[in-house]
């Protein structure tokens, strides 16, 4: 599902009808900062975890950089190939082979500096991992 269509926005909000209550302005922060860095993103959501995914294709391990996630107490952005990422401002947390996320309460943190910095690095590793080798 392409994020620019009415039916993904449609199916985003709809999504956020799962979040805690106080954590959408997050959430649509943070889809709103991923679709800025990447306006062609193919969007993928699974409403019964309560993630949209963003990447190049629908294929979410190789071709996603980022996805959002909501909880009871915060929303994670996360990304599939975090452990991969420079992270000089020490945002994410996890410990798993591949996947990182950083945990966000308020549209404010969404919006932050450093948390773009990650999305931007995010998006230019699964540039890089799709580029056709010669």
């Amino acid at each position: 599902m392409s994020a620019a269509t009415p039916k993904a926005r449609a199916g985003f909000e709809a999504l956020l009808g799962s979040a805690a209550p106080g954590l959408a302005p997050a959430g649509r922060a943070l889809r709103r900062a991923i679709l800025s860095l990447h306006p062609g993103a193919t969007e993928t959501l699974w409403p019964r975890q309560r993630i949209a995914s963003f990447g190049a294709g629908p294929r979410k391990m190789s071709e996603h950089c980022a996805y959002i996630g909501f909880h009871a107490a915060h929303v994670n952005l996360g990304f599939y190939h975090g452990a991969a990422l420079a992270d000089p401002s020490g945002l994410l947390v996890g410990t798993g082979k591949r996947l990182r996320h950083v945990p966000v309460r308020t549209a404010a943190e969404a919006g932050s500096p450093a948390l773009k910095a990650l999305l931007r690095e995010a998006l230019r590793d699964r540039e890089r991992a799709l580029e056709p080798t010669p």
